[in-house]
């Protein structure tokens, strides 16, 4: 009996202090528990001092995207799909309404594929396109895609600005670790020399900061951000002139077509099966006024004569409607300033003139190569390593960006009318030059579409078309004027070039394995 009460006592007093032990063990898990969410609570938050904490809260952002256009969005999936937890700030969320942004060059439609979003031209009424119409003097070519060695639903795409940027929003927003959030971003929390966030205004005007190991801006040819990242030397050549066109078809079906007028170029392109956009290219940064019908005459007297017959009907219809829009044509070389924290993208970064429709192919461009610079990374929070690492993506952007940059600055020059006889040459020269056909117009348009990026074909291109034209002056009898002429167009044909050359960087363009970031390897985990 006794032995059995002292058995009894001991079994109480063990289970009593194993009691203690897992209410005390449960009391410092309890305060464990709360020092960690007080913790996470200081995430992504800037302290009144204006201090970026460093965080791994509920919904962690790894990345910060400015702006949720072609290239923030397309960007917002792609880093999202690898895995990245990403906050997109768009200034406005409703579907845009533009008069460019709406034709996707074959080249393109390729990165489109390659970063899983070639469904966002699919329930958009989007058009396929196979080439290009040239109109001159009342005769017209037809340049065809070299698409041949490509599945049968590689080509073109051209439709709706908005509709198209709206699709890409949908698909980066399915993702669970990608969110869209609409704000203003006011400016970039700096914090010794390194972007650690941005401040930005919701739209209920509420001031907030968001602070991020990586911060990209991808807000567009208006960029209030851009001077802190880049030197930016804007220029704008000219100006284009919006219409859309309805009840007509093209001469060329699922054909862009451009039409060397005076004093400047003419685009046509369906941007749906009932629709056509019509771009006027007018010189210089001013236009004539729309309010006082001086741009409707304008358009009926002077372009609408040069216009193809088949669509001359619906573009006086379109005039007198009276849906015009206008916007200038910028144009700007990147030249980045690296900065720890923070990259530019799309045309925040750099622009070239819209003529040959090459912007959103350089885009998708940059992003399959940043995508492919940032996946071995699993940390983004050693600013200054990413930051040497990432100049390697300057030099490998080059081959397409400065391709497509090169060919639109010189044809819109070229394809532009001018009162010096050698430049006139010269355009006359290029409608010939594509004319022959064969390797003469399949090696200029594999480059417009961006399906062969090669920057050394273009310059041989470029002034094989020079030469071509000194030919033609000098066949069948050369005479002391045309010969002074032909020289005057070699000299041309080189100002007009040259200058893109040099600032798109003749090193990085033409000799990019000699450019040591080329070899940049990732920094060590």
């Amino acid at each position: 009996m006794l032995d059995t009460y002292v058995f009894g006592w001991i079994l109480c007093a063990a289970l009593s202090a194993f009691a203690i032990r897992n209410f005390v063990f449960a009391g410092k898990k309890c305060c464990v528990s709360l020092e960690t969410d007080a913790a996470l609570c200081a995430e992504n938050i800037t302290t009144a001092a204006g201090e970026c904490r460093s965080s791994k809260r509920d919904g962690e952002v790894d990345v910060v995207i400015v702006g949720a256009g072609v290239a923030g969005s397309a960007l917002a999936y792609t880093l999202g799909k690898d895995g990245r937890q990403v906050l997109v700030i768009e200034r406005d969320l409703s579907e845009p309404d533009r008069i460019v942004g709406e034709l996707l060059q074959p080249g393109g439609y390729l990165k489109l594929i390659e970063l899983g979003l070639e469904d966002c031209v699919d329930k958009i009424d989007a058009q396929q396109v196979f080439g290009y119409a040239l109109f001159k003097d009342g005769k017209h070519i037809r340049l065809s895609y070299p698409l041949e060695k490509f599945h049968s639903d590689v080509a073109g795409r051209s439709f709706h600005n908005g509709r198209f940027i709206q699709r890409m929003r949908e698909k980066a927003a399915s993702l669970p670790n990608v969110r869209l959030e609409q704000g203003t971003v006011t400016s970039l929390l700096e914090e010794k020399g390194v972007i650690k966030g941005v401040q930005y205004k919701t739209k209920d005007s509420q001031e907030l900061s968001v602070c991020a190991p990586f911060t990209i801006v991808c807000d567009g040819c208006f960029s209030n951000l851009r001077r802190s990242l880049c030197n930016p030397k804007v220029d704008v050549p000219s100006c284009f002139v919006g219409l859309v066109l309805e009840n007509c078809e093209l001469p060329y079906a699922n054909h862009g077509h451009v039409i060397l007028g005076e004093p400047s170029p003419v685009l046509f392109y369906p941007i749906s099966s009932t629709e056509i956009r019509c771009l006027v290219d007018v010189p210089g940064q001013k236009v004539p006024s729309i309010s006082n019908g001086q741009m409707a005459k304008y358009l009926k007297t002077v372009i609408a004569p040069q216009v193809p017959h088949e669509l001359h009907d619906a573009f006086i219809a379109a005039v007198d409607k009276g849906s015009i829009r206008t916007m200038p044509n910028r144009s700007m070389p990147a030249a980045p300033h690296p900065t720890p924290g923070a990259l530019l993208m799309g045309d925040a970064f750099n622009m070239r003139h819209p003529l040959t429709g090459g912007g959103m192919t350089v885009a998708l461009s940059d992003i399959v190569v940043l995508r492919n610079l940032l996946r071995p990374l699993r940390d983004l929070n050693d600013a200054p390593s990413l930051c040497k690492y990432l100049e390697s993506f300057y030099t490998l952007r080059k081959p397409v960006a400065s391709t497509i940059n090169t060919l639109a600055g010189a044809l819109h020059k070229v394809f532009c009318a001018s009162p010096d006889p050698a430049r006139m040459e010269m355009r006359q020269a290029c409608f010939d030059y594509l004319s022959l056909g064969g390797q003469f117009s399949e090696g200029p348009i594999s480059l417009l579409s961006g399906l062969n990026p090669r920057p050394l074909t273009l310059v041989l291109h470029f002034f094989a078309v020079a030469i071509y034209g000194v030919g033609r002056l000098l066949l069948p009898f050369p005479s002391p004027k045309r010969i002074w002429t032909g020289l005057r167009l070699i000299s041309s044909a080189s100002g007009i070039i040259m200058p893109i050359i040099k600032a798109e960087g003749v090193r990085q363009m033409f000799f990019p394995a000699t450019v040591p970031a080329y070899y940049r390897n990732p920094p060590p985990a």
